[in-house]
């Protein structure tokens, strides 16, 4: 498993961890924002008058109406990376990533506009009546791809992107919906992360074969209680915590350009490690140009360009309000900074050489500086002095007998170890070989935690209590599973696309058995498979949203504001 996880750290690190793929990223939504006016302001009220029925629209062929359209894509885009995500972004880029997230939100209301007009009108129905739609028609349709003068069938890039929305649908919209929602419920409420995968997956069955009128039927259920039940209790935190608000917003600008600086357990973070996390959870959390929402928008009876308009709501309300609510309440809580009693997990605990130190002096500063300043080097993969412990641990009823170690977990030096085998205290010796432990093992201690438990650590502050973990819990199991249930249809369509509809049936069933293996999967394994797949799937839906660039400037300067 620490292989494979050291396979996709580096492919992410020639992806979204590169400087190309945010500057591709952002780079088109600025491109868009600028060739089409504006249009994620210009059109924001008309959005919100289509979405809500103000307006009278004329009607094409379709299965859902504007709003259930809106309300699937909005399922499928609001997950874990509201909850889990953007804990995720603040544990490994600080407050900063959050200031990274709004802007790639922003511009990418313009993308999405795009994206999603585009999907829609290159539609086509399917022998039996149902709509499909989404990048692979536009690649095909509207692509004419000429190279040294050689033309290439857009057909093959229609493919490609296709099978690459098949794998993300599992690595995204999938596996880490129910790592998350098994993670927590096992925390809050002691239910065995197997038993969550199996009822879960049982469910989401039951709900995928009928298709996108019951998937939109579902979403649109769910959307709305499930913002209820998160809203309620963040307004509770940021009363209770209202005198650090503002504070909190500080810090995601103050250190824009600079990174994240040290505090608590906290490490730090770079400039670059808060752009990177930042643009990588914004895409993540709104999926704006990776291509995935065209296809339950494109089921729409609106017009394209009206569902286009509509569409721009998506990154607004998923990143702007959601995730920004989310950030607050982590931020204001001060949780990000504090050690928690948790298991470690096995592919972020490493073992070095050398003592290390976090403790501060009565004015909170810190009494060994440097050892701060080469441990985050370290965790960001920057050159450091740090060696990574190779050798054997002494351990006597659980407890480290061996000298001139540190071990670090989540990103902080881990306090208060035991280590246990089987449910009991461990006395022996375990071989250490690159930081790792060779032997099976189970570690606890104090450490930062991140994802989804952070973010119910942050809710579980003040008045709400064990309460409000078990809110966080509730509304997550909501949130991902409702993303779960609409990423499958993009799965399917995309099967669809390649195979015929005679190979939809098998790609649910594996979708269905990839939900449940990955309750028990580890959590970072699962978010880098994530990170690799969208940025994959994102690059051919860019480059064919530019090149169709002029077609969709004829089709934005036709629409009239209403």
């Amino acid at each position: 498993m620490d292989k494979f996880n050291d396979f996709l750290l580096l492919l992410d690190a020639n992806l979204s961890g590169s400087w190309w793929f945010p500057a591709l990223l952002i780079g088109t939504g600025i491109f868009f924002t600028i060739y089409l006016g504006f249009p994620q302001f210009k059109y924001f009220n008309s959005a919100l008058k289509i979405v809500s029925g103000k307006t009278n629209n004329s009607e094409t062929d379709g299965e859902t109406t504007g709003f259930q359209a809106l309300t699937t894509a909005m399922s499928g885009a609001v997950g874990t990376g509201n909850i889990g995500g953007v804990a995720l972004a603040i544990w490994t880029g600080g407050p900063a990533a959050i200031f990274w997230m709004w802007i790639t939100a922003i511009f990418g209301m313009t993308t999405k506009y795009v994206e999603v007009t585009l999907g829609h009108k290159y539609r086509t129905k399917l022998a039996d009546g149902s709509i499909s739609g989404g990048p692979m028609y536009y690649i095909e349709k509207g692509l004419n791809i000429n190279w040294k003068g050689i033309n290439f069938p857009s057909k093959w890039v229609a493919i490609l992107f296709a099978f690459l929305m098949m794998i993300t649908a599992i690595g995204s919209g999938n596996m880490p919906q129910i790592n998350n929602i098994a993670l927590v419920m096992n925390t809050e409420f002691n239910v065995p992360k197997l038993f969550t995968g199996l009822f879960l997956g049982a469910l989401l069955w039951i709900i995928i074969i009928g298709g996108i009128k019951r998937i939109a039927s579902v979403a649109s259920k769910i959307i709305p209680i499930m913002g209820l039940i998160y809203f309620g209790g963040a307004l509770i935190i940021l009363i209770e915590n209202y005198q650090n608000v503002i504070p909190s917003f500080n810090a995601i600008f103050a250190q824009v350009f600079t990174g994240s600086a040290a505090i608590g357990g906290f490490l730090g973070a770079s400039f670059a490690m808060s752009l990177k996390y930042g643009v990588a959870r914004g895409l993540y959390s709104n999926e704006a140009g990776q291509g995935s929402s065209p296809i339950a928008h494109a089921s729409s009876k609106n017009k394209s360009i009206d569902q286009g308009v509509v569409s721009i709501l998506e990154p607004f309300i998923d990143t702007l309000v959601v995730c920004s609510v989310t950030a607050l309440v982590i931020l204001s809580s001060g949780v990000w900074t504090q050690k928690f009693d948790t298991t470690f997990s096995k592919t972020d605990m490493v073992i070095l050489e050398g003592t290390y130190s976090d403790e501060k002096n009565i004015e909170g500063d810190y009494l060994y500086p440097d050892d701060i300043n080469e441990l985050t080097k370290y965790v960001q993969s920057i050159d450091s002095n740090v060696k990574e412990f190779n050798g054997s641990l002494t351990i006597n009823d659980g407890i480290l007998k061996t000298d001139n170690i540190t071990i670090i977990h989540s990103r902080s030096i881990a306090e208060d170890i035991s280590v246990s085998t089987n449910g009991t205290l461990y006395t022996g010796v375990l071989n250490v070989i690159n930081g790792k432990v060779a032997e099976q093992s189970t570690f606890e201690g104090k450490s930062l935690v991140s994802s989804a438990e952070l973010t119910a650590k942050a809710f579980s502050q003040g008045i709400l209590g064990q309460y409000g973990g078990k809110l966080v819990a509730i509304a997550l199991l909501l949130f991902a599973f409702s993303t779960a249930i609409t990423w499958c249809y993009y799965g399917d369509r995309s099967t669809a696309y390649i195979f015929g509809e005679k190979g939809v049936i098998w790609y649910r069933n594996f979708y269905v058995l990839c939900f449940v293996l990955a309750a028990v999967i580890d959590t970072t394994v699962v978010w880098n498979i994530a990170y690799v797949v969208v940025a994959l799937v994102s690059i051919p839906n860019l480059i064919a949203m530019f090149a169709l660039r002029k077609e969709m400037k004829l089709l934005s300067d036709e629409f009239k504001i209403k």
